[in-house]
This record gives structure tokens, C-alpha cells and sequence, in this order.
């Protein structure tokens, strides 16, 4: 019984690992290897609950409001703070649409406050809605709708005119 449960994990955790990277790209503003310590600590967390997630209605989901949760978590140690003194570039990868409009976007994602970015990957990204974003930070819808227009005025006020300039080509 436990080895058919943890092979349903695999195909799971197979299926979900690269819509959990990319979100956790954006909310990490690029920094790839935090992204893939985010995908794996929420993996190992959704593994511990396996057992039970015949009782989650969507585990898919679930799987992304834990990765944000971690997210919002780690935001909040110290440790969280570092940054580093150089930046390396990671190289693009070969389908990449336009790699200076994917930076300038990053840049600016960093920027905001780790509940912004948040609410802004899991609507603008994550295509979720107001309620729905809500739940998996557990805060209120008027909590979102005011975090949602004041990340995007950040944003806005961030990007400025570079975002025209990236839309003309």
C-alpha cells in the first residue's frame, strides 16, 4: 500500500515540479537555485501529507499555496535578507521570447514586498481569482484587491516608460 502511494506521488510531484519552478521564479525575482529549494521543500511538504490528500480537493493547488506559504515564510527570517555582492547571469534559454524584457520585469518583481509579489504572481500568473488568491495567503479579498493595486502602481512607477519601450518591438 505504501509503495503504490508513493509512486502516486512520483507521477504528482513529476507533473507539478516545472509549473512549481516557474512560479517560484517569479516570486523569488529570478534567483533559480532559491526557486528550486522553494519547489523542494514544497514537494517534501506534500509528500509528508500524501497520505492524506485524497481529502484535498485539488491538490495541484494545494501544492501552490504551499510553495507561496514557504515563500512568504522564508521572507520573513533574517536570513532572507542577503543579498548577494555580484550578479551572475544564468544564461537564457534558447526559446526565450526577449530576454531584456524577462530581466527588466524581474527587477521590478523584486522590488516589491514579498506579499505584493506574491499576490501579483498568483493573479497575473497563476491566473487566479480574487477568492482564490485570498484563501492561499489567508488574508481577505479586500486584503488582495488592495495589495493588487498598489503592487501594480509599484510597478508602474518602476517600469515607467522601459515597458513601452520593450512593447514597441
Amino acid at each position: 500500500m505504501r509503495a503504490s502511494r508513493t509512486e502516486e506521488f512520483k507521477v504528482f510531484a513529476a507533473g507539478r515540479a516545472g509549473h512549481l519552478f516557474r512560479s517560484a521564479c517569479l516570486l523569488t525575482s529570478g534567483d533559480v537555485h532559491l526557486a528550486e529549494d522553494l519547489v523542494q521543500e514544497t514537494l517534501s511538504r506534500m509528500y509528508v501529507l500524501w497520505g492524506r490528500a485524497r481529502r484535498i480537493d485539488n491538490p495541484a493547488a494545494y501544492a501552490q499555496t504551499v510553495l507561496v506559504r514557504t515563500f512568504l515564510t522564508q521572507r520573513r527570517r533574517r536570513s532572507a535578507s542577503e543579498r548577494p555582492l555580484a550578479e551572475l547571469p544564468e544564461g537564457a534559454p534558447a526559446d526565450a521570447d526577449d530576454p531584456a524584457l524577462r530581466m527588466t520585469l524581474l527587477r521590478a518583481l523584486a522590488q516589491l514586498a514579498p506579499k505584493d509579489r506574491a499576490v501579483v504572481v498568483l493573479r497575473y500568473w497563476e491566473d487566479r481569482s480574487i477568492e482564490e488568491t485570498a484563501a492561499a495567503l489567508q488574508v481577505s479579498p479586500a486584503a488582495v484587491r488592495t495589495r493588487c493595486v498598489r503592487a501594480l502602481g509599484r510597478l508602474r512607477e518602476l517600469l515607467g516608460g522601459s515597458i513601452a519601450e520593450f512593447a514597441a518591438r
